[in-house]
């Protein structure tokens, strides 16, 4: 789905006009509805922002598919080689290889460090993030993960 209806399926969906909307995000009417036309779209920080407030999945504003993504580093798990082991050996659904093996997390880190190694591994190629932008949907992204859920930034986990 097309960022714009997402924007006016979260709206219509919280009961809100473009103005309320705008209020909730502190930008104007007139940016809600460039948005909602597809003539603009939200920088990072605004998706971040909408996100956080109204509880949406950053995949489904960045108009990412929906998959199974590593519950640690976010890293999409599109391919089995990339799956870390449970403790009997098996695949894990939840986890990269570099995250996780054996049935438990590869050494304990805070968020703050896993947005560092994050962005740092987003931003060496010629990737389509610069480094703000890699780290502000690293910093939306990683609380919704099982690993970060109800953790400091400082939590080492």
């Amino acid at each position: 789905m097309a960022i714009k209806d997402t924007l006016i399926e979260i709206r219509e969906q919280n009961g809100l006009t473009q103005s309320e909307m705008a209020e909730r995000l502190f930008v104007t009417r007139q940016a809600v509805s460039r948005w909602e036309c597809g003539d603009t779209q939200p920088g990072i920080d605004t998706l971040k922002l909408i996100a956080t407030t109204f509880h949406v999945p950053i995949e489904a504003l960045l108009e990412l598919p929906m998959q199974s993504v590593c519950q640690s580093c976010g890293m999409p798990l599109s391919d089995p080689s990339l799956l870390g082991t449970e403790a009997d050996g098996s695949p894990s659904e939840h986890h990269c290889k570099w995250c996780y093996a054996d049935g438990g997390y590869l050494g304990d880190c805070t968020m703050e460090d896993m947005v560092n190694i994050c962005v740092e591994n987003m931003t060496k190629t010629e990737a389509p993030f610069t480094e703000a932008e890699a780290r502000s949907y690293m910093e939306a992204l990683l609380p919704r993960l099982d690993r970060w859920k109800d953790a400091a930034p400082t939590e080492a986990r």
